[in-house]
């Protein structure tokens, strides 16, 4: 299907530029928090892995990080 294109009044046109702008901010920031959060979920998996009891609950805190951090990349 193809998108079809509405067009913006005239007048209109600076408050639409005002939301991409916005949306734009969003979109990279929620990229930004993913990969700070999966940073973290990997530290915080390492260190509590450090115990053969901590590595249940470490291993998948680890892994859950990498794919924040990969997700957020890419």
């Amino acid at each position: 299907m193809k998108k079809e294109r509405k067009k913006i009044v005239w007048f209109l046109l600076p408050f639409w530029l005002i939301w991409r702008i916005i949306t734009g901010i969003v979109e990279v920031t929620g990229r930004i928090i993913a990969v700070i959060l999966g940073f973290v979920l990997m530290v915080v998996g390492i260190l509590i892995s450090v115990t053969i009891i901590g590595l249940v609950v470490g291993l998948p805190m680890i892994l859950i990080g990498l794919l924040l951090v990969l997700r957020g990349i890419f």
